[in-house]
């Protein structure tokens, strides 16, 4: 079925394709409360609506709203209330039903009865992810420039439409395996194919007679490729026609994997030295090199594991006398080449960051490092730099045309956070990076997002994903974090999710499984270090959980948001706003838990939270030499809590995400070194990455979803260099 091209397109297919996006677009800048106010509004489908191929028409108590077409070479929706001049309430409510009841008006058919993927044999998990491509490359419009039109065994440019991007494809035959393409999903699917791919095989049955299909691809000349199956595999192939010579050189290796690289070489230096020209595909080379640069790497990391409390490095790496387990954590990276340091927080993970690209400049003479990071750690970057290792350290500050410039300079560390690795993406990729470093890389769990989409493509020879929490919520998270490392190690999404998922006949995820075969396939690229290993270096911790009762006030709030949760996940579909209520719901629930303002805004508010702090206050005020971090989910919470401060006189600094970026290393310095500041209060944008042993006790107004969260706050205070015995409250 052809895609229809937007002038073709019916009101039907537009109000099925409506999107809450841009349904507030339709209403302006206020579309989005409105169509959340209008969503209470009820409608009856029988008495009050009705749809026509070229109006719908929702006739409420006190208005009329229509939705049509306007008119225009691409027509678009346009919707009008006979009672309100602008976009109103009214209309917000009939969008709002569109959006929640596209089954019920038949615009929108269940979703498929899909097997999940954990529930099939491996021959239907390969056929489901060919059918997935080649539908894809059925739909998807895409440029193509080949470099010899008159065959359809020749290499090609490949575009998408959509996205913009390009990839190099080398169509050699019609089986799997037999044709290359440069983009991620064929480097790593093990299928031997991909989307590209199969849309050039399509669009050559269609301009080429089957007799020329049949013939094979001439290899012209001895090659040396990758091949992508189920593992990677080096291989030399040669043409037809080849001399005794030159036969006899490759026939002992030809079309097998290659292991032994030294043997290789000699072979292609036999080639060399016979006339014969070897062609290295670019991939191919650049694997090679890794590995020959990678063993050598591999056996001084043995040597320094070997004692690392013993060697020399402890004292002479860096400008601080490294703890064991820290040597030892940089030589596993160092020799891993692309690895995963996932000990706990506080326990020295940015030393380690800094300590793997002082070893590797000095054995392999890297020169350009990117450090990926959250905006709350730039600063601190720059420090520990200074610090430990006396290298030049930039950080990537400005507007966009200023920031650009920035990654091409000659400096050695580059540190820029997240959000803009996206944004200047063109800028970032052009550098050749020696060592990509991810400090926090948990930020690229979610596969679906950009921001990991776009950093997991950036390409260096070397990379160290920093974080104490790969593993947050879902075996998924861990997937997607490893990819940035190695996008072959744990296999493609599909195939990883049938091996270690366990669910129901409805796909709902019930546990995992086979984790010995999951732990021993990370072993040489992960390493994690418990805070336990290293409990004998750390001061001594006491957590306090202080259970609070709600006020009255607070329970009926509590309660009415949760009758709307339990209307929702009842349901056997749920619809985009259906979504978006839960989440609201949810939200209330938890902001009630602080206090009856955060919901309603009504002053003076009911928190029983609050009365209890101004207790501990008191408390802590009395006690001499108290520092105190203090962490809530919420600036409207923080805003609360300071007066309680404010009425005794106790100094505090502030760290939201409303402080710029160049103020934040000052607010620590406040709190670190001055006597007279008492309290830092934050929210989660202070809770990763920052350096806060001046304080020795941890409040945590309200709990986090993720309890790795509620362990990076805490870790603040409670890490490596820690001085003080350090007291945690958790409300």
């Amino acid at each position: 079925m052809r895609t229809k091209k937007p002038s073709q397109l019916t009101l039907r297919d537009r109000l099925s394709r409506l999107s809450y996006t841009a349904a507030c677009k339709l209403l302006g800048s206020e579309g989005d409360k409105l169509i959340r106010r209008g969503g209470g509004i009820e409608i009856d489908v029988a008495e009050q609506v009705t749809l026509s191929e070229q109006r719908f028409t929702v006739r409420l108590p006190d208005a009329e709203v229509a939705i049509a077409l306007a008119d225009g070479v691409s027509p678009r929706l346009e919707v009008r209330c006979g009672a309100c001049h602008g976009a109103c309430a009214h209309a917000g409510a009939v969008l709002a039903f569109v959006l929640e009841e596209k089954l019920l008006l038949g615009l929108a058919a269940p979703p498929p009865e899909r097997r999940p993927v954990e529930s099939l044999d491996e021959a239907s998990l390969v056929r489901q992810a060919l059918d997935e491509r080649a539908e894809r490359a059925r739909t998807e419009r895409m440029r193509i420039e080949p470099r010899s039109p008159a065959s359809p065994w020749t290499d090609y440019v490949v575009g998408s439409k959509l996205s913009g991007k390009t990839y190099r494809v080398a169509l050699r035959g019609t089986e799997r395996g037999v044709s290359f393409c440069s983009c991620p999903d064929f480097r790593k699917n093990t299928l031997g194919t991909c989307k590209h791919i199969l849309h050039l095989l399509r669009r050559a049955q269609r301009r080429f007679p089957p007799e020329v299909l049949r013939r094979p691809y001439q290899r012209k000349e001895i090659s040396l490729h990758l091949r992508y199956g189920a593992t990677l595999e080096l291989r030399l192939a040669y043409p037809a026609r080849l001399g005794a010579v030159a036969r006899t050189i490759v026939e002992p290796v030809r079309d097998r994997a290659i292991t032994d690289l030294p043997d290789l070489l000699v072979r292609i230096q036999q080639l060399q030295a016979a006339g014969q020209t070897v062609k290295l595909h670019p991939d191919a080379e650049e694997h090679l090199e890794r590995r020959m640069v990678q063993e050598r790497l591999a056996r001084r990391a043995a040597e320094i594991r070997r004692d690392p409390a013993g060697h020399r490095l402890r004292t002479e790496l860096l400008r601080a006398e490294l703890l064991p387990y820290q040597l030892d954590g940089i030589a596993f990276a160092a020799g891993a080449g692309r690895a995963v340091l996932a000990d706990d927080m506080g326990l020295g993970k940015t030393i380690q960051g800094i300590g793997v690209a002082e070893l590797l400049a000095r054995e392999v003479g890297i020169r350009k490092v990117l450090v990926v990071c959250p905006t709350s750690l730039k600063a601190q970057w720059r420090s520990e730099v200074a610090r430990f290792s006396g290298r030049d350290c930039q950080l990537v500050l400005g507007g966009a045309a200023e920031r650009a410039p920035q990654y091409a300079r000659d400096c050695f560390f580059t540190v820029c956070n997240y959000e803009q690795v996206p944004r200047d993406l063109l800028a970032v990729e052009r550098v050749p990076w020696d060592l990509i470093i991810l400090d926090e890389g948990q930020r690229i769990k979610n596969w679906e997002t950009e921001t990991a989409r776009v950093v997991k493509a950036l390409r260096s020879r070397f990379a160290l994903v920093l974080s104490g929490t790969p593993l947050e919520n879902r075996l998924d998270d861990l997937h997607s974090v490893v990819e940035f490392i190695d996008d072959r190690r744990l296999g493609p999404a599909f195939r990883f999710l049938n091996r270690h998922r366990v669910v129901d006949e409805r796909g709902k995820v019930l546990g995992y499984k086979k984790l010995d075969e999951l732990r021993a396939a990370l072993a040489p690229i992960l390493l994690r270090r418990t805070r336990d290993a290293v409990l004998a270096e750390l001061p001594p911790r006491t957590t306090e959980v202080v259970r609070i009762a709600p006020t009255e006030e607070q329970l009926v709030l509590h309660n009415a948001h949760k009758k709307v949760v339990a209307s929702i996940v009842q349901k056997k579909f749920i619809s985009e706003m259906d979504l978006l209520r839960l989440r609201m719901a949810l939200l209330m629930c938890r902001l009630a838990a602080d206090s009856t303002f955060l919901v309603d805004k009504e002053a003076p508010g009911y928190s029983s939270k609050l009365e209890r702090l101004d207790e501990l206050f008191e408390r802590l005020a009395a006690e001499p030499g108290r520092k105190v971090l203090l962490f809530s989910e919420w600036t409207g919470m923080l805003d609360l809590i300071e007066p309680l401060l404010a009425k005794r006189r106790l100094r505090f600094v502030r760290l939201d995400g409303s402080v710029p970026q160049k103020k934040r290393a000052a607010l620590v310095h406040q709190f670190q070194h001055e006597p007279g500041c008492a309290f830092f209060l934050a929210t989660n944008a202070g809770s990763t990455g920052l350096n806060l042993q001046a304080a020795n006790t941890v409040i945590n107004v309200d709990l986090p979803w993720n309890p790795a969260v509620l362990e990076q706050r805490i870790a603040r205070a409670h890490r490596m260099g820690q001085q003080q015995p350090v007291h945690v409250y958790v409300l």
